[in-house]
């Protein structure tokens, strides 16, 4: 670390989450309430709530920090609610209509549903405007562009109060030349208006996924640009020395000038660092594969890691809209501590994924909520401190949680208000197990094979029976797990994907020195990048991959090639990895097939340096730290059982803690089931294990 702190700042949907590390490796946490119309107010209080905590004021930390780190849901809420600006899209004549043909069929799970509706169009159809002129599949331009058209669009675009252009044409990928010349018309004639231009945003080949994600790009764009800009001056104002980074979906950092050009990557900001803070809890441990969970307020974010590499999707179908880029693969339910259980239409319980958000909240908040929430069960089942939450700083209300539990779940079906707890409890459970079930077992692992990580403030309550129910034996939940994303963000590096097209057969004479000469073109101009971003030559690492499917395929794997370059004495090892890797996925491989590159990606990553944790002082004597017992509930049955309760900040390296048990942390509780074992670990993780 250059100075004094760096702080990672994660806001959610409920709260928004702070974590300061100093430069000895002490760690100091905050978590307050989310001010979704006014981000900064939020951060103010953040900031003011680690200026009690440190002494030191808002300004003297932002001031001292080498680097200032914000995960934001910004994009991802104008994506959800559809409050992105107004869209057009500049495209091929003729194919005005590809964002809603789709391919010619529904997404997956839907594609037999009559009655499923179309999505919205984030670019509606009359501000999708065609233009003549064509680029040939080999990139040879057969008709010119069509200037007049390009203006014609403009004049259009002015008239409805457009505020963001997408352009996408036909094989742009391959001669981006008509796509260019568009670009400065559109300049020209609608000055300071946002522009997503398809070969710059995603220049990969499939004419859909590049239309759907230029358009994504240019419908967030503006929004996001703004975000961005309005945390960068505000940090300025209080004297931060560097630019602050943000958090992007593809698990790496970048500046906000960055981020505002590339705002598709912004989708999924929040949850993306949590792979790489599962990695830094498990690895001194022994685990090399790890699911991560993150259950906050309002949603339950899934993330795999295998070996030391997360699970990246790239054109696939995020919130109904395809998206190209590479990203993190996180599986998002809304299962938070805020999901509102109710009696659906055929008279059962359900939960979610309506949220009580962070305003009202859930009835136990006293804060006008009176919908019962998965945290008002956990109150019920006595997990959760009747009291108060965020070490007394929340005040709960216990009666009103279980009031609303009573009056819409219990009564109508019957039932005490304890079993009924436990149905909301067990219910949100299973829809996380289908979610873990979609990470891993639909992508071909076993999650047994699994460690299982708890991180956000709800998941602790939860983790031991998701583990249970999934047959996952050992479970890490580490001191900071309810920011642990923003933790993930403070530990991350600064990273940019860089795509190319450039279709070949490898068995036929390819042209190895030219898919070499783009490689080395795109990474010349990424490293240049970093460097005048402060990274020296020697923190700056590359990945490469390659797109490479058997000839007549329709669909691409990507096969991860390391640092290797493309040539004669490669290519044999490049073209076994695909064969292992198509079986892996598919089950079978055809090694006498004929095999083609379709796309390439570089990825440049600009090493950041970590802090390394402070270590819990050895105190082994758990009782210590015991501070009484409540009844709690593990039993369908609704029956209660006395279980004792112990102060996370008094419990030391060594301690061990039989269950069932709660350990209350200030931002987070952890609730040990009858059967698991838990242990204290001297880097700050609670080490579970099932005893059966």
């Amino acid at each position: 670390m250059r100075t004094k702190y760096r702080i990672g700042v994660d806001a959610g949907g409920t709260f928004t989450d702070f974590v300061l590390a100093d430069a000895a490796g002490h760690i100091t946490l905050a978590k307050v309430p989310s001010t979704p119309d006014n981000p900064t107010a939020a951060i103010g209080a953040g900031l003011a709530e680690l200026s009690k905590l440190t002494g030191d004021s808002p300004a003297g930390i932002v001031g001292s920090c080498d680097l200032c780190i914000n995960g934001t849901t910004v994009a991802l809420n104008a994506l959800i609610e559809h409050k992105g600006v107004r869209t057009g899209l500049v495209c091929t004549a003729g194919h005005e209509d590809s964002i809603e043909i789709r391919l010619g069929h529904k997404e997956e799970g839907y594609r037999y549903d009559a009655k499923y509706p179309p999505a919205t169009m984030l670019a509606p159809r009359y501000l999708r405007r065609p233009v003549r002129g064509r680029i040939r599949s080999d990139g040879v331009e057969i008709e010119p562009l069509n200037e007049d058209d390009v203006r014609a669009a403009c004049a259009v675009f002015r008239k409805e109060g457009v505020q963001s252009v997408a352009i996408s044409f036909l094989w742009s990928v391959l001669n981006p030349a008509h796509e260019r010349r568009a670009a400065e018309i559109v300049r020209e004639e609608l000055p300071g208006i946002y522009l997503s231009v398809g070969s710059e945003v995603y220049p990969q080949v499939r004419e859909y996924t590049r239309t759907s994600t230029t358009i994504l790009n240019a419908y967030l764009g503006p929004i996001t640009q703004r975000y961005v800009e309005t945390i960068d001056a505000y940090f300025r104002h209080l004297g931060a020395q560097y630019p602050v980074r943000f958090f992007q979906s593809n698990g790496g950092l970048a500046i906000g000038e960055a981020m505002g050009a590339r705002a598709v990557y912004a989708i999924n900001s929040g949850p993306a660092s949590a792979p790489q803070a599962g990695r830094y809890v498990a690895g001194p441990l022994g685990y090399d594969n790890i699911i991560t969970v993150d259950m906050g307020g309002t949603s339950f974010d899934i993330t795999l890691s295998k070996g030391d590499r997360s699970n990246v999707a790239k054109n696939f179908d995020f919130l109904r809209y395809r998206v190209g880029v590479p990203m993190i693969q996180v599986e998002t339910l809304g299962a938070g501590g805020g999901s509102i259980a109710h009696i659906d239409q055929l008279g059962l319980l359900a939960v979610g994924p309506e949220s009580a958000g962070a305003n009202p909240g859930p009835a136990c908040y006293d804060n006008g909520g009176s919908e019962p929430t998965v945290t008002d069960a956990n109150v019920v089942l006595g997990y959760l401190n009747p009291g108060s939450l965020l070490g007394g700083r929340m005040q709960m209300d216990a009666d009103k949680a279980r009031a609303a539990v009573t009056g819409r779940i219990a009564e109508p079906l019957g039932i005490s208000p304890e079993r009924a707890a436990y149905g909301i409890f067990t219910i949100v459970n299973n829809n996380m197990v289908n979610g873990i079930r979609r990470v891993s077992i639909e992508q071909g692992y076993d999650p047994r094979d699994f460690v299982l990580i708890g991180a956000g403030g709800a998941a602790g309550c939860h983790i031991t029976a998701i583990a249970r129910v999934l047959g996952i034996r050992t479970v890490l939940v580490p001191k900071l797990a309810s920011v642990l994303c923003a933790f993930g963000q403070i530990i991350s590096d600064v990273k940019y994907n860089y795509l190319a097209t450039y279709p070949t057969r490898i068995e036929e004479n390819a042209d190895l020195g030219r898919l070499q000469a783009i490689f080395d073109e795109m990474e010349k101009g990424a490293v240049a990048y970093l460097e005048a971003d402060g990274f020296a030559r020697e923190a700056i690492d590359i990945e490469r991959s390659l797109d490479m499917r058997y000839v007549d395929q329709v669909h691409e794997c990507t096969v991860d090639i390391g640092r290797r370059d493309l040539n004669a004495e490669t290519i044999g090892e490049i073209r076994a990895a695909f064969d292992r890797r198509h079986e892996q996925l598919f089950t079978y491989a055809e090694p006498h097939n004929t095999v083609e590159i379709v796309n390439l990606e570089s990825t440049v990553i600009g090493r950041v340096p970590r802090p390394e944790p402070a270590l819990l002082a050895e105190n082994p004597d758990a009782e210590a730290a015991r501070t009484g017992v409540r009844p709690m509930i593990f039993a369908a049955d609704g029956s209660a059982v006395e279980a004792p309760v112990y102060e996370g900040a008094r419990l030391g390296a060594g301690a061990r803690i039989v269950g069932p048990a709660v350990v209350e942390e200030e931002t987070t509780t952890l609730v040990v089931e009858p059967g698991w074992t838990l242990d204290v670990d001297r880097r700050g993780v609670y080490v579970l294990k099932d005893a059966g």
